[in-house]
């Protein structure tokens, strides 16, 4: 869509995969994308020089980001968020950075997987999430929160009732309530995440969950909601169970990091 103006695929892919992840390098690209390396690294070179990206070094790696001193970036991000919010869901994900391991998996070995998560999440008591921008233009979502977490279980279905407080950067302190289902469909080896914020008969559906390693679930598709997308993955770590989600929008560029505790 915008390759006609941007008189490039390979810059049109460079430009939407900065705005959803904040940054990237060369052999990141070629590998998420599954392009050719050489027109990549030429597509970052031409808009380096032009000034819309600039570069640093991550120890040997040269990674790129959005130059904040490009003078047109507040008109670029509107118009990038219209562009991706109007891809296909599977052509979203392409762009969201996902950590996979072998997938030659059994259904019975993703149950396996999911059982473990499962009865971990059935002990979460405490709650803490960070949550930030990718936008120019919003600093909202920008800050930290912790609550505590009552849950109500029901054979495969958990009811995860969050309260607690939220403090953006400005130091402003804010109440908040979530109530979120989890939901274990042992027929198809996934798990269902919802947000209740309309009642119990009126979910909002986020996503399907299914085993992308032995400790780590991730989004099948990304979900359209309203004109939001949402994707995400959730990592089963040694002392937390962490949801990391995206949230990518006509007014959201967002990622949360929820770090569940027993």
């Amino acid at each position: 869509m915008l390759d006609a103006l941007c008189g490039s695929r390979n810059v049109t892919q460079v430009l939407l995969f900065l705005f959803v992840n904040g940054k990237c390098y060369g052999t990141q690209l070629h590998k998420q994308l599954n392009t050719a390396l050489t027109p990549i690294q030429k597509a970052l070179s031409r808009l380096e020089k032009g000034g819309v990206v600039m570069s640093y070094y991550e120890g040997k790696t040269r990674v790129y980001t959005f130059n904040p001193a490009f003078p047109l970036l507040e008109e670029l991000e509107p118009l990038l968020k219209k562009v991706y919010t109007l891809m296909p869901p599977q052509e979203k994900k392409c762009y969201s950075i996902i950590r996979r391991e072998d997938e030659g998996r059994t259904y019975a070995e993703n149950m396996r997987i999911l059982l473990r998560f499962w009865n971990r999440l059935a002990s979460v008591k405490t709650l803490t999430f960070q949550a930030k921008t990718f936008s120019n233009t919003e600093g909202g979502w920008n800050g930290n929160g912790q609550g505590e977490v009552e849950i109500t279980q029901e054979k495969d279905t958990l009811i995860f009732i969050e309260k607690g407080c939220w403090r953006n950067v400005e130091g402003r302190n804010v109440d908040f309530s979530n109530v979120f289902r989890w939901t274990l469909d042992r027929t198809t080896a996934l798990i269902s995440l919802e947000h209740l914020r309309r009642g119990m008969n009126h979910p909002v559906f986020l996503f399907f969950l299914a085993p992308t390693g032995q400790r780590t679930l991730t989004s099948t598709d990304s979900h359209l909601c309203s004109s939001d997308s949402y994707f995400g993955q959730v990592f089963n770590e040694e002392h937390t169970i962490r949801l990391n989600w995206r949230v990518i929008g006509p007014h959201k560029n967002e990622e949360i990091n929820y770090f569940y505790r027993e």
